[in-house]
């Protein structure tokens, strides 16, 4: 499998490229800036971008789509509780942002999103915001601004719910294998593992 992380805008979002060596298909999870930097890497990796999934719709984690869907006739994959959200997403932060291309698609608990031999599950976690969803693929987890390595995603922003969220880690992303990898939305990856055993946020 091929997989590569770059920190992306001035919220250094991690934005994830996925691909299968085999056929060349691929995915990107949550290209949020720098556009054209992602399909200069797109390129050289010699993907063929099939999705482009957002795991919510916060201006950080969509902010490329447009770039990316025009260089490459990708599909863009959203919740659909997100919807509002992605159409007006600068979360009261006076960040201003382009009309986006609309969602070619719906995300939904159970979903599976295939690149040639990838697969990847669709988790429903909302609480950072109403659709957030993370994805399963084999032994790892992306978990957008769900869960972070020693923290959580904020819920004060608009559609939060620290509630929603607490209950989408504890219930959905806990119970997940204590080896599973997490991939968040921001900072460094970390397991389940770790997060159980030294998240402050988790002790209960």
């Amino acid at each position: 499998m091929i997989l590569k992380r770059y920190e992306v805008g001035m919220f250094a979002t991690n934005c994830y490229l996925l691909g299968c060596p085999e056929t060349g298909e691929g995915l990107v999870i949550d290209p949020g800036a720098e556009g054209k930097m992602l399909l200069r890497e797109i390129e050289r990796l010699k993907l063929n971008i099939k999705y482009i999934v957002n795991t919510h719709g916060h201006v950080d984690h969509i902010g490329a789509n447009r770039a990316i869907k025009e260089a490459t006739g990708a599909q863009i994959l959203l919740h659909p509780d997100d919807l509002e959200l992605y159409k007006n997403p600068g979360f009261g932060l006076g960040l201003v942002l382009g009309k986006q291309p609309p969602p070619d698609g719906r995300l939904r608990e159970g979903d599976q999103i295939r690149c040639g031999s990838l697969n990847l599950t669709v988790m429903e976690t909302p609480g950072h915001t109403p659709g957030g969803v993370s994805l399963l693929l084999g032994t790892s987890v992306f978990t957008g601004d769900t869960l972070f390595a020693g923290s959580i995603g904020r819920t004060d922003l608009a559609g939060g719910s620290f509630s929603r969220l607490m209950r989408s880690i504890k219930e959905r992303l806990l119970t997940l294998p204590p080896s599973t990898r997490v991939y968040p939305g921001h900072g460094p990856e970390t397991t389940i593992e770790a997060e159980m055993g030294h998240n402050p946020f988790l002790r209960y």
